[in-house]
């Protein structure tokens, strides 16, 4: 199973948008997919049409040790399958504070299951606490979502030093994999400059031992598309809402991307 965490500590960034569809992509291509989520706001839960109030396991009693992960799954689609949230998620982490290995409970929870996943897609709540940390360290994969403009650019050293640390300190094999350019708009000349430098960035921890040493800005941007930011509402990917439109390309091609078949830029 291949583990990723969807990470930035800045809201509206894209990335419960980004599980949801890049999840629903991979399902409809025939991969067995958990979306989890990990924000007690429950955006990803109520983005695949299930109300918080109706998970009864999910995140929360997964975290608890009061449900097994397997248990916990909700099918949401063919395929793709939920780790939901509700409001009792704000609780875990003072529940855990006194826990001991509380950082590594989600990663042993997951490694009991049955069933043969092929991917498992994480959305993180826009904090770096012990929900997310968990998160990370179950995982293989960083996706960092960005938006295009320079103040993004300033919260990813942060961003950077907590994968360190869990890095050196949890999850040795934690590595950032991929920078996911959202809402992005090539017209403008600042989306394109804000690539330039997170490229440069990238290219100069080449051949270092840092985790993003190998990571890439995904080749194919998420262009600005108001289907995209509807879609929630309704319940639905972007599939179901608007097959045809942009959103709906882009999201199978990142997919395609992660499945590691050839793609070019969409941007």
């Amino acid at each position: 199973m291949r583990k990723i965490v969807m990470l930035n500590q800045k809201g509206g960034v894209g990335k419960t948008t980004s599980v949801v569809n890049i999840a629903a992509a991979l399902a409809q291509d025939g991969a067995k997919v958990v979306a989890a989520d990990f924000d007690p706001q429950a955006h990803l839960t109520i983005h695949l049409g299930i109300e918080p109030d109706k998970v009864e396991a999910g995140t929360y009693k997964v975290l608890t040790g009061a449900s097994q992960f397997d248990d916990a799954l909700i099918e949401a689609r063919p395929n793709l399958f939920l780790l939901g949230a509700n409001i009792h998620l704000v609780g875990a982490e003072s529940e855990l504070v006194s826990v001991v290995g509380r950082e590594i409970i989600f990663r042993e929870a997951i490694a009991k299951t049955k069933q043969n996943f092929d991917y498992l897609l994480i959305d993180c709540p826009p904090s770096l606490g012990l929900l997310t940390l968990n998160a990370l360290a179950a995982a293989q994969e960083v996706i960092i979502p960005l938006q295009p403009h320079f103040l993004a650019l300033q919260g990813l050293g942060k961003l950077l030093q907590t994968i360190t640390l869990v890095s050196r300190r949890i999850n040795p094999s934690l590595k950032v994999s991929g920078v996911l350019l959202c809402m992005f708009d090539s017209r403008t000349s600042l989306s394109e400059e804000i690539k330039s430098d997170i490229n440069k960035f990238l290219d100069s921890a080449r051949d270092s031992d840092c985790p993003w040493s190998n990571a890439q800005i995904i080749p194919t941007f998420v262009r600005r598309n108001i289907k995209l930011a509807e879609a929630p509402s309704y319940g639905k990917t972007i599939f179901e809402y608007e097959p045809s439109c942009h959103g709906a390309e882009d999201y199978r091609l990142i997919a395609r991307h992660l499945n590691g078949k050839t793609i070019g830029n969409t941007g």
